[in-house]
């Protein structure tokens, strides 16, 4: 008899070929009460699935539901495939997709020129501060990026893959914030220098990253170097493109966690102010 709930839920399309792939074990990373986080057990990259309510925020590599998470506990086993997420009594599927990579759409570097003091200021501005402000390699890294050095760049990038306590580790969300900047902004201004930089961090990052980071930030970092990244990371993307309010996502981005807002903001700033001086446009000062 099948004593499991079944739903549905809202997925990222990241998940679409784990969701459809032959049924594997996985397994309960961690349980909070507006989502749980799953590994999927295979030997390539960290697979990782974060089911969550509506009130959590939505990461790349989430399916989103309306119904109360299940009660489960670190360790407890689940299931991944066949079209389906099992996880205590709860047997969900995808009844639609979304794209945690949305193109940006052309932008000039001039705009994105007139945005860096406006971010700067406002992250100036508020109470929430980066967990490593003042730290040695993320000067290093601003400075690698902006002079567009892969050396200094992937130097500054190793000393900061997980560096730093929690799930998501600080030096992760400066990393995570910087590669969807370079991989959005420099793609919709057509900042060859900024996309290569993005490719080849992105490789240095995601390198044997399993080792050296928790699973979930490890699963994010390579969602990161796609260009996938969480609901208020893309609405400042598109804030600095003036295609919305900048002051609002902003605001939105920094409540996030107890660090991991303004980290990921500190990379974006990285990252604004890199194709900005690459392609010219003027003081990238971050």
């Amino acid at each position: 008899m099948d004593v499991r709930t079944h739903r549905t839920g809202a997925a990222s399309t990241a998940l679409r070929q784990m969701l459809e792939a032959p049924r594997r074990p996985a397994r309960v990373l961690a349980a909070f009460p507006s989502g749980v986080y799953l590994e999927v057990r295979t030997e390539l990259e960290p697979q990782v699935i974060a089911v969550v309510t509506g009130e959590a925020t939505r990461l790349p590599n989430a399916m989103v539901v309306t119904d109360p998470m299940p009660r489960v506990a670190v360790g407890d086993e689940a299931s991944v495939g066949d079209g389906s997420i099992d996880v205590g009594r709860l047997s969900l599927r995808a009844h639609r997709w979304w794209n945690p990579a949305p193109p940006l759409g052309a932008v000039d570097v001039a705009r994105l020129a007139r945005s860096l003091p406006a971010m700067a200021e406002l992250c100036e501005r508020s109470p929430r501060r980066p967990g490593l402000e003042g730290n040695g390699a993320a000067g290093l890294l601003a400075q690698g990026c902006a002079e567009g050095s892969l050396l200094k760049s992937v130097v500054a990038a190793e000393q900061l893959v997980g560096l730093g306590p929690g799930l998501t580790p600080s030096g992760d969300d400066v990393l995570a914030g910087l590669l969807v900047a370079l991989h959005h902004l420099g793609g919709a201004t057509g900042a060859g220098r900024a996309v290569w930089l993005a490719g080849w961090l992105a490789a240095a990052v995601t390198f044997d990253v399993r080792g050296r980071t928790t699973p979930i930030s490890a699963a994010l970092l390579h969602c990161a170097a796609r260009g996938e990244a969480s609901g208020e990371v893309l609405a400042v993307l598109r804030g600095l493109a003036g295609r919305q309010s900048l002051e609002a996502a902003l605001h939105r981005l920094l409540q996030l966690g107890h660090t991991s807002g303004a980290d990921l903001a500190w990379g974006l700033r990285i990252g604004l102010a890199a194709v900005i001086d690459l392609e010219g446009g003027g003081d990238g000062e971050y």
